[in-house]
């Protein structure tokens, strides 16, 4: 594996351990070269999920995506990276179980808001805000009124 802070092509695996979830592999690892540590995660590929766009255009599920969203929307709240990762994890798992190769974005964005809905409302607003695209204040109080009548339920 390449260090990602100076590019050496052979770093070395300190710590192994499986994820809460059993669903992907921990490693930590140490670049010889300029002694830095980082994280990686190993996990199981199924299949090629295919993500159709708004658009109509058609592009690889990247997981990477939703990690950087998640962790935007997740931003100074009290949610580590493991958690982000059993989160992603188990968003590509229900992905991967509807059996089929291709999954309008549409649906990856509502399974996020679903997970944040439930884990951190701060969040889940600050994620709607960018998803469905708020361009003024009373935006964001017609969702917070939303929020509220669903809470009411």
């Amino acid at each position: 594996m390449r260090c990602p802070f100076c590019g050496h092509d052979d770093t070395q695996v300190k710590d192994s351990r499986p994820t809460d979830d059993n669903a992907s592999i921990r490693r930590r690892r140490a670049c010889p070269a300029c002694a830095s540590r980082f994280t990686t995660f190993e996990r199981v590929q199924i299949r090629d999920l295919v993500v159709i766009k708004k658009d109509g255009s058609r592009s690889t599920f990247d997981r990477d995506k939703v990690v950087k969203s998640l962790q935007i929307a997740l931003r100074k709240r009290p949610v580590d990276e493991e958690q982000i990762e059993r989160i992603v994890n188990g968003i590509h798992r229900r992905l991967e179980s509807l059996g089929e190769n291709e999954v309008p974005s549409k649906l990856i964005g509502e399974l996020v808001m679903d997970v944040l809905m439930e884990m951190d409302q701060v969040a889940y607003l600050r994620y709607a805000s960018v998803y469905r695209n708020f361009r003024e204040a009373k935006d964001f109080g017609d969702f917070l009124g939303k929020m509220g009548r669903q809470g009411d339920d």
